[in-house]
């Protein structure tokens, strides 16, 4: 089992950039593929960014490509989401998820991760 602590939100003006962080406790956390999600008020919950768990295979979501980055750092347990050129519409709170596999199969479903975090709020604002 794996609890997750994400951090790294705040209120940025629209072109600005941000670094989210995910923190995870417990072991082997390098079998683990991670995904970072958002949602904003009424709208469903939406792929942002995805990881293998040896970092070597990572995707993203049409919306964020190109402007977002996604990286792990296996010895401190925790994953990271660059967002750059950050627009008014990424505005949403930000969740990171697991899922202990060694699959580097993309995962793009939300049902597809078992592991969730509390979630951080990013407000960008125009």
């Amino acid at each position: 089992q794996v609890q997750l602590v994400e951090s790294g939100g705040g209120l940025v003006q629209a072109g600005g950039s941000l670094r989210l962080s995910c923190a995870a406790s417990g072991r082997s956390f390098s079998s683990y593929a991670m995904g970072w999600f958002r949602q904003a008020p009424e709208k469903e919950r939406e792929f942002v960014a995805g990881i293998s768990g040896g970092g070597g295979t990572t995707y993203f979501g049409d919306s964020v490509k190109g402007r977002f980055t996604i990286s792990r750092d296996n010895a401190k347990n925790t994953v990271y989401l660059q967002m750059n050129s950050l627009k008014p519409d990424d505005t949403a709170i930000y969740y990171c998820a697991a899922r202990q596999t060694w699959s580097i199969v993309q995962m793009r479903g939300a049902g597809q991760y078992d592991y969730w975090g509390q979630g951080t709020q990013v407000t960008v604002s125009s």
